[in-house]
């Protein structure tokens, strides 16, 4: 039956990878996964279906999940992403285990939003049971050198807080529908609609000018003793002193020099508590990184553990690399007879050799033109034995 024209087109948001890009992809994400091994990180993998009480984020983001029945009428989604379903594992199969656990994962997460792409790679980790400033610092200095040893350049990491904005709004008593639209709006860098909820918003005028500097706030150490002077609030105080103890330590792993600190960093998913980051490349008009703390996800899981992790979307990260011609094979075998032909095939094969066999026969001139094609060194004519 021939196909509609429906039936030859991918949904929106999805896409076909070729041999070139799944080559670039594989060796991005090998490369990436040995750095974390390096630094203790050890791979888990979760299903692509969740139950959706697992992965639904808040109510505001219900949209962006894939949803399913299965046959028990129990709603299904497809992973939006990795942070939930981890602290699942963690709180199931890996409850009791020494902490802290370093894990770390590549698999496709798929979201039904209007951008660009709907499903794609990612790899991160996620740091579970450490409390320590110590312990944001190495996830954030472990993604600066992952996107560094990609071979990217004039790469730019942003550090931010979320206690500074909670804060804020802890301090002139907003109420949490009013705090939730005004996070959304500055998770997504919509300066239009933080204008717009600001002068809705009746807060005093000292308030409202704070938080449209917030977007625009950024700098090295030096802007952390100002916002020292807007509050005597414990809760900024402490995210300031945290952020600085943070940033301080990047210094000691040698990447300061990649993180500025942004006090307009606020995360889409509304499980982060404390640090929080997101990582830039030249080219892309979104961060390619993001991470941060999350200290009060686990408790929705029934075992309460303080986190921090971090997501690369390395699907998004393909067109920043050149494709090349797929390897070929090493050797391409041929002759008359096919016996003969397989057997020689499976010897090399055993011998750990990459084997493409004619399936016609074909002379050596032939043969030269299909490895030359093929980007294949070598060939091989199996002479016919006589008996």
């Amino acid at each position: 039956m021939l196909r509609t024209n429906l039936g030859q087109r991918i949904p929106e948001g999805m896409r076909d990878l070729l041999p070139e890009e799944v080559a670039v992809q594989e060796r991005l994400e090998n490369d990436i996964l040995a750095l974390f091994r390096q630094w203790s990180y050890q791979k888990v993998l979760t299903p692509t279906l969740e139950f959706c009480a697992c992965v639904q984020p808040d109510i505001e983001q219900d949209n962006i999940l894939y949803k399913f029945f299965d046959r028990e009428g129990r709603i299904l989604a497809l992973r939006p992403e990795l942070t939930m379903p981890i602290a699942r594992l963690v709180s199931t199969r890996m409850r009791g285990a020494d902490l802290p656990l370093r894990l770390c994962y590549g698999a496709d997460v798929y979201r039904n939003t209007t951008v660009r792409h709907r499903e794609f790679r990612q790899v991160g980790v996620e740091l579970v049971g450490s409390d320590q400033e110590l312990a944001d610092a190495e996830v954030i200095a472990l993604a600066v050198e992952a996107i560094a040893a990609l071979g990217l350049k004039n790469y730019q990491f942003n550090l931010g807080h979320m206690g500074i904005f909670s804060g804020l709004m802890l301090e002139a008593g907003v109420d949490e529908g009013m705090q939730a639209k005004l996070e959304e709006a500055l998770a997504r860098k919509d300066m239009v609609g933080v204008e717009s909820w600001v002068s809705l918003s009746g807060l005093p005028e000292r308030v409202q000018e704070l938080l449209l500097r917030l977007p625009h706030f950024h700098g090295g150490e030096e802007i952390l003793d100002e916002v020292l002077g807007w509050s005597e609030r414990p809760a900024i105080r402490e995210a300031v002193e945290s952020l600085r103890r943070i940033y301080r330590y990047l210094d000691d792993f040698g990447v300061q020099a990649n993180v500025s600190l942004d006090l307009g960093i606020l995360r889409g998913f509304s499980y982060y508590t404390g640090a929080v980051f997101e990582g830039y490349v030249p080219g892309m008009g979104f961060p390619v990184v993001e991470g941060g703390r999350y200290d009060t996800l686990y408790a929705d899981f029934g075992v309460p553990q303080p986190a921090t992790g971090f997501a690369i979307h390395l699907g998004n990260l393909l067109e920043q690399f050149p494709l090349s011609a797929v390897e070929g094979a090493d050797i391409l075998v041929y002759g008359s007879n096919v016996t003969q032909v397989i057997q020689q095939c499976q010897e090399l094969r055993a011998q750990g050799k990459r084997v493409e066999m004619s399936l016609e026969s074909i002379d050596g001139e032939a043969a030269q033109k299909m490895a030359l094609r093929k980007n294949i060194s070598e060939v091989l004519c199996v002479r016919e034995s006589v008996y």
